[in-house]
């Protein structure tokens, strides 16, 4: 898949329902299977919702970086600043497009993003522990796990209904520049 038509921009609140849906389908129910980056066996229900884009996009501290190719919405994340790192979250490539280095794309042009923007010196994330394949991805791509852990807001279907009860967040953390 060729990668250098991509062109990157910042969200407005005209992309959120486009944005729910992409963020939708690439983690949850069988379009989300399509993708390796699917959570459908570990969570059901909704992924986020378009009150929650809403408010990544209209954070001042941040941004929700639209990665588009031929005007069409493929891929997303969320970046942040909180001080003394960026924080990176929400990233969805389109279930059909995944595992064709659109997301090493991605990602870098997030880096980038955070370095220039804000001057961090670290970015941050955090990945539901039980993702092995994923967090070995962020790994090669220069992320660490640190062993801090934060519990899933359990009850709080806005972030899906668990499959199982030992789900918790791990931080990793990447140096950058």
């Amino acid at each position: 898949m060729p990668t250098t038509s991509l062109t990157f921009r910042n969200a407005t609140e005209a992309d959120v329902p486009a944005l729910v849906a992409l963020v939708e389908s690439a983690y949850r129910g069988d379009a989300s299977r399509a993708g390796w980056t699917t959570e459908a066996d570990l969570l059901d229900g909704q992924r986020t919702d378009p009150d929650g884009v809403a408010e990544v996009v209209r954070n001042e501290s941040g941004r929700l970086l639209v990665a588009e190719r031929d005007g069409e919405l493929i891929a997303c994340c969320q970046l942040e600043h909180r001080g003394d790192h960026a924080y990176f979250g929400m990233f969805a490539v389109r279930p059909d497009l995944q595992g064709a280095g659109l997301g090493k794309v991605i990602m870098a042009e997030a880096e980038r993003t955070a370095l220039t923007a804000w001057g961090t010196p670290e970015m941050r994330m955090t990945v539901i522990r039980q993702r092995e394949e994923l967090i070995a991805w962020y790994e090669r791509r220069g992320y660490r796990r640190t062993g801090r852990f934060s519990p899933f807001p359990y009850g709080d279907e806005r972030f899906g209904i668990p499959q199982r009860a030992d789900l918790e967040f791990e931080l990793l953390v990447k140096p950058l520049g």
